[in-house]
């Protein structure tokens, strides 16, 4: 049986310092592609379909794969699996710079999307397994902290390799960043996982659990983040792989999410008949008899769900209503990584003084403020010093709220658990970030396009070229508009079409200002100061007795 790691204070600081690091390796890969996207269509010439596919196949495999590779490092070693997946993501990064199709750059971004399902659990296992304490407070306080930053940081750093570079650099980088994250885990950070069952027989693989976890993840992502794309009922748009195309009306959408409901039944039923046999299965339903794990993936979906609302509408209202390149995106974006990384030193100050899921109300209610703040500032007109202070507050709720509600979810899962803990915790972010792009998608482009048709509607101009103008500004997420400008005639139109995609954004900001609100309420379901003192104590008491035992 696994032991929390032993080792020096030291080596375990510099150990997270490239845990962090990994996490990052992620979180900015999946970022700087959408700056990269303009570029890398000038210079391999790829369709529209490939484009999509080149951003979301990625994300498909990433959510797909999460609870697998989190299950799996608890067997076989989380360091390890870590490694592996940093070494996956390095080597499909180098197939995916030097790509010259888009179809081979495609079959990278799903070896990326691989790798990457590897590193972000187990980064996230590794942590809870080496810290305690107020140290492991200060710890989930970096990784958060990490990804919030990272997330403001991976468009300024795309922008940046395709203006003075080439869009090959943003795959590119991955790769000396990749060795030195390998290096750096083996030398500091321990291995730890869980070869046998609470009954001390070998831990079997469960294959047929893995495979239903796959089907019903990627089927559901799949119907959340391409409902508007093909249709949420009937076919709007075909789906097209290679020489194959969707053939019926009925869009693929519903038959997604009929499958992944399928797929879900069955992997339930599947993973509670092996553990009525004594058998392992891929996800220890027991985890959800525990209130914070339950009550906190809940929570985490939600939240995930709100935060998405700055990430998915902000970049295209800075560079198509107020004409920012893409490194001018990211620089103002800046300021949502520094309130990230401030909060993290908020936290290393105050995290053995304030409870952990004060901490998460705190850094919600930031959020909230943060988000509803910019909701009320943007507008065609408004200027770009008007949105840092609420970039910052909403970076610095995120940095507390990311992090510390990450520790109360997997804060009483056991140690030798810790890779499906963080596989479940990081799969139900993953849904919920779906969930953002639909909801909080819908909101933005129904809303713009509904007040475009209707100020054209004023303006007199005729119901056929209203309708080809809302659907040239709202397909193309607004880039349209500099299209428009170019002729002076349509100078009306412009101004209505900034007005309207302006408003979308404010909506798509309250809306997600209003699901953070909704994450804030389901908090108070994390459990009261005397049950995070009843299991610090059963934790510590867990751990003196695996500490023996390992002796």
């Amino acid at each position: 049986m696994t032991a929390p790691v032993a080792q020096s204070s030291r080596a375990r600081w510099v150990g997270l310092v490239f845990i962090s690091v990994a996490v990052a390796l992620i979180i900015v890969d999946s970022t700087i592609v959408n700056v990269a996207i303009p570029s890398i269509i000038d210079d391999l010439g790829i369709t529209s379909t490939q484009v999509q596919w080149v951003q979301e196949s990625y994300t498909l495999v990433f959510a797909a794969l999460l609870l697998v590779f989190g299950t799996l490092a608890d067997r076989f070693g989380r360091r390890r699996v870590l490694v592996i997946g940093v070494s996956v993501f390095a080597a499909s990064s180098i197939l995916a710079a030097t790509a010259q199709t888009g179809d081979l750059l495609i079959a990278a971004r799903v070896v990326q999307g691989v790798g990457g399902a590897m590193v972000l659990p187990t980064t996230l296992s590794l942590i809870n397994a080496t810290f305690r304490g107020t140290e492991r407070a200060i710890a989930f306080a970096v990784w958060g902290s990490t990804i919030g930053g990272m997330t403001a940081v991976g468009p300024l750093l795309g922008g940046w390799l395709t203006t003075y570079f080439s869009w090959r650099w943003a795959f590119g980088i991955n790769i000396p960043l990749g060795v030195v994250i390998i290096v750096g885990v083996l030398l500091f950070v321990r291995e730890s996982r869980q070869p046998v069952g609470p009954g001390g027989a070998p831990v079997r693989v469960d294959g047929v659990g893995a495979l239903l976890s796959v089907v019903a993840s990627a089927s559901l992502v799949f119907g959340l983040i391409e409902g508007r794309a093909y249709g949420w009922w009937s076919t709007e748009e075909r789906l097209t792989i290679g020489a194959w195309s969707w053939p019926f009306d009925l869009s693929p959408v519903p038959v997604a999410f009929a499958v992944a409901i399928a797929a879900g039944v069955a992997f339930v039923a599947w993973g509670r008949a092996r553990e009525r046999a004594g058998r392992s299965a891929m996800l220890s339903f027991a985890l959800f008899r525990i209130p914070s794990f339950r009550n906190g993936n809940l929570a985490a979906m939600i939240v995930s769900l709100g935060e998405f609302g700055i990430i998915l509408s902000l970049p295209l209202w800075l560079q198509n209503v107020l004409g920012f390149d893409a490194l001018q995106t990211g620089l103002v974006l800046v300021a949502l990584a520094v309130g990230a990384f401030v909060a993290s030193g908020f936290a290393g100050a105050f995290g053995n003084r304030i409870r952990a899921v004060v901490v998460v109300r705190v850094g919600l209610a930031a959020e909230v403020a943060g988000v509803a703040g910019l909701g009320l500032v943007i507008g065609p007109d408004t200027e770009w010093g008007a949105l840092i202070p609420f970039l910052f507050v909403y970076g610095f709720g995120v940095g507390l709220a990311t992090a510390q509600l990450t520790g109360v979810v997997l804060r009483d899962v056991p140690v030798e658990q810790s890779g499906q803990g963080s596989g479940t915790q990081s799969t139900a972010r993953q849904i919920g970030s779906a969930l953002g792009i639909a909801v909080l998608g819908t909101v933005l482009y129904t809303s713009a396009g509904l007040q475009l048709d209707a100020s054209l509607a004023d303006r007199g101009v005729p119901e056929s070229q209203r309708s080809e103008i809302v659907d040239q500004v709202v397909d193309s997420s607004g880039a349209a508009i500099a299209g428009l400008e170019q002729d002076p005639s349509m100078a009306d139109v412009v101004t209505d079409a900034k007005q309207a995609f302006s408003d979308g954004t404010r909506y798509s900001a309250f809306a997600a200002a209003g699901f953070l609100c909704v994450g804030f309420a389901a908090t108070f379901r994390l459990g009261t100061k005397r049950d995070e003192e009843r299991a610090a104590a059963e934790q510590r008491a867990a751990d003196a007795v695996r500490e023996a035992d390992a002796g």
